[in-house]
């Protein structure tokens, strides 16, 4: 999560590891027990065709849909038009829309998008309404103009010659059993996304022949688009979102247990240089040793990491970390900042990109618990003691985006109440009841959740039986109005 201050929300020395943690609780063969991605899944093809100088992208996306109730229209979110990407020069806009093969005239609502800016959401109504289980095919034309220098998820750096682009794709907005999801973007800085898994068929991404793709899932092939350009495509079984990165990017690949990481850093001596002799404060065996350390880790705590590959992009203008499904972007940190970070983003794996959340209306549901299995692995459960926050203080960890936007207290009031109080309140009640009971608790709310996107109320069902982890929540306002 990206803080605007310049600052991440919590620099850590990390001194030591759990012990209980390294004994390896997970389950045997990836994703052994967990729930599988729904078969009526949406499908999707995509292209971004970016221009040479990377300050703008063209783009197709191919989206086939089985709903699972009557509908009559099609809802997307462009969420490249949040505030705090649009105030950073960013935009994204439908340029042609057709269901079924039938040309449709969008219609477009600011939800949350400044004035004067494209909305986020992009309503595609249907030639004829359709009956659960029909399957539809929306196809999308779009272009993104990228912001240079930008600090948020999606930009371009002009004179480093790289580009970023985190949620580029029109994003069916739309949680099944819930319907249409159409919450309004916020100002402040965190995301409000919401996605149901969908196949990744195809991502197809056009550069120049000299520059990289960081890409997204698993690779599946290089090949010629013509004089000096080369187009790399991707595929993802089941995923909820996208981000890539392209331009003068070095990637250095290994291997952890069973995930291929391949880590992504822009060329030497480009902008954003933070340690005064022309290099990044973080070299790429830096950043693959945090990864080989802190993935065991989480996979002894949470069960197997859920995807094949892994990706990780460094973008100097930033200030921390933003958690994709299979590619996360990082700030270039440094050394005492770099092993917690990287933690919290990782535990994003499980807790957003697995297990997914309505990330504007229900942000605890990844954040606090992301934030509890960071101090777990990283051994800092000492420092969110719960006698230090309170909802009458800090705000209640339950609250939506749009309360927080509202409450005043920035960024880091948002991460007061919603990181830390969380990870403290989910820390106590594992204490209440002992870490084994506590710990299995959250792996089989992984397993049974996964590929879903949950509720505050599958947190009470994953924790009925363990009613003094419920109780610690509740004083904290996980559950207030729900």
């Amino acid at each position: 999560m990206i803080d605007p201050s310049g600052r991440w929300y919590r620099a850590f020395v990390v001194l030591a590891v759990v012990p209980a943690v390294l004994g390896g609780c997970a389950a045997a063969g990836p994703g052994a027990g967990r729930a599988a991605p729904d078969p009526d899944r949406p499908v999707v093809d995509a292209a971004l065709d970016l221009a040479p100088d990377l300050g703008s992208a063209t783009g197709t996306q191919s989206v086939r849909f089985t709903p699972d109730d009557r509908t009559c229209e099609l809802v997307f979110r462009l969420w490249a038009n949040r505030p705090p990407t649009v105030a950073d020069g960013t935009s994204s806009e439908i340029t042609r829309a057709a269901v079924d093969g039938i040309p449709v005239t969008p219609v477009t609502e600011q939800a949350g998008a400044p004035e004067g800016a494209p909305g986020t959401l992009v309503e595609l109504p249907l030639p004829a309404c359709v009956d659960a289980g029909t399957p539809v095919t929306a196809e999308l034309g779009f272009r993104i103009t990228l912001g240079a220098d930008s600090g948020q998820r999606i930009g371009r750096s002009p004179a480093a010659g790289t580009a970023w682009l985190g949620s580029p794709l029109p994003l069916l907005d739309h949680v099944r059993g819930r319907g249409w999801v159409r919450g309004d973007a916020v100002p402040l800085a965190g995301e409000t996304v919401v996605s149901e898994d969908f196949r990744l068929a195809s991502l197809a991404v056009t550069v120049d022949d000299d520059q990289q793709v960081v890409g997204v899932g698993t690779p599946a092939g290089r090949t010629a688009a013509g004089p000096g350009r080369n187009t790399h495509t991707f595929t993802a079984d089941a995923i909820r979102d996208v981000a890539i990165a392209a331009g003068d990017y070095t990637i250095t690949g290994s291997t952890v247990g069973t995930t291929r990481v391949r880590v992504a850093l822009p060329a030497p001596g480009g902008p954003g240089v933070t340690d005064g002799t022309g290099g990044l404060r973080g070299t790429a065996a830096d950043w693959t040793a945090a990864v080989a350390e802190y993935l065991p880790r989480l996979e002894a705590l949470l069960g197997p990491h859920p995807y094949p590959d892994l990706w990780l992009t460094i973008v100097p203008t930033q200030s921390d970390g933003v958690e994709f499904p299979t590619h996360l972007q990082f700030g270039d940190v440094d050394d005492d900042t770099r092993s917690a970070l990287t933690a919290h983003e990782l535990a994003h794996m499980w807790f957003y990109a697995l297990v997914g959340n309505d990330q504007g209306r229900d942000p605890w549901l990844d954040e606090s618990f992301a934030t509890w299995a960071q101090a777990v692995v990283a051994d800092q459960a000492g420092y969110y003691r719960p006698e230090r926050y309170s909802p009458a203080a800090d705000g209640r960890i339950g609250d939506p985006m749009t309360a927080w936007d509202r409450r005043g207290g920035g960024f880091s009031g948002y991460v007061t109440g919603v990181y830390d109080q969380g990870a403290a309140a989910l820390l106590e009640g594992r204490r209440r009841v002992g870490a084994d009971r506590f710990d299995a608790a959250v792996r089989d709310h992984i397993d049974r959740n996964a590929h879903r996107v949950v509720e505050p109320a599958d947190v009470r069902e994953s924790f009925a039986g363990l009613p003094e982890v419920l109780e610690v929540l509740r004083e904290h306002g996980a559950f207030d109005g729900r």
